[in-house]
């Protein structure tokens, strides 16, 4: 598992959060956008939370190897982040400070991630459980996990799907209203996307079912102050360090 591929996996799952901006679709007779159509809601609900402050994201999604990963993480417009990802029954803790990027892993995670190098693993591994990892927060690999409008913007990289949205029901997602979304996807999967129809129109969860990237990521806290506290010096060490320069 690497940090790298949960982000894309975080974004694979969620994709339809800008698939709906511009899509048409009908309007019906509830109170909650009345008279909008499917584009102008999804507009809407884009726009907010591309500008809240901060987000929890929470879910699951599948990988193209077919692997399960999990979230669980709050991040803000500053990349302040913290929070869990796990996958392959193996689980990290990831915290973003300032411009440093922490992460405690169990030895499973650090396993995976040295797949192929034996040597650097028997020599690094054994140093690194319970310890938090310190990593340059420069780290194209690392970048995603942390950066809300990072995560937004890989959702939105193939404009040509933004068609065929549908508007449905008003439902309940952990207690907020929200109006629901859907479309059918060309390689056979639904898509489903929840506005929230009080207050800000932010996107509370999206679901895909079917196809290569089944999932469901819940997003709320919105614009909750993240304030991950930076680890003690005695549990912190540097990777590049023990490794010799060697990188997970």
């Amino acid at each position: 598992m690497r940090i790298s591929s949960v982000a894309a996996a975080v974004a694979a799952a969620s994709v339809s959060i800008v698939l709906v901006a511009g899509c048409g679709g009908g309007s019906d007779d509830d109170e909650a956008f009345e008279g909008q159509s499917a584009d102008a809601i999804a507009a809407k609900a884009v726009d907010a939370t591309k500008q809240a402050k901060s987000v929890h994201m929470k879910g699951d999604t599948r990988t193209e190897d077919g692997s399960t990963v999990s979230i669980d993480v709050s991040a803000d417009q500053e990349k302040n982040c913290q929070g869990t990802v796990g996958s392959q029954g193996a689980k990290a803790d990831v915290r973003h400070v300032g411009s440093t990027f922490y992460l405690r892993a169990d030895e499973k995670y650090w396993q995976q991630s040295m797949k192929g190098q034996p040597a650097a693993a028997q020599k690094v591994v054994p140093k690194l459980q319970g310890k938090w990892v310190k990593m340059p927060a420069t780290d194209d690999q690392l970048a995603g996990i942390c950066d809300k409008q990072g995560v937004l913007t890989a959702m939105d990289e193939d404009k040509s799907e933004r068609k065929g949205m549908k508007r449905g029901e008003t439902t309940e997602v952990d207690g907020e209203q929200a109006i629901k979304l859907t479309k059918q996807g060309s390689a056979g999967e639904t898509m489903e996307l929840y506005v929230a129809t009080e207050g800000e129109p932010y996107i509370l969860k999206t679901t895909t079912q079917g196809g290569k990237n089944p999932g469901s990521i819940t997003f709320g806290d919105y614009n909750e102050p993240v304030k991950p506290e930076q680890p003690p010096a005695g549990e912190t060490v540097d990777l590049q360090e023990l490794a010799g320069g060697q990188q997970t």
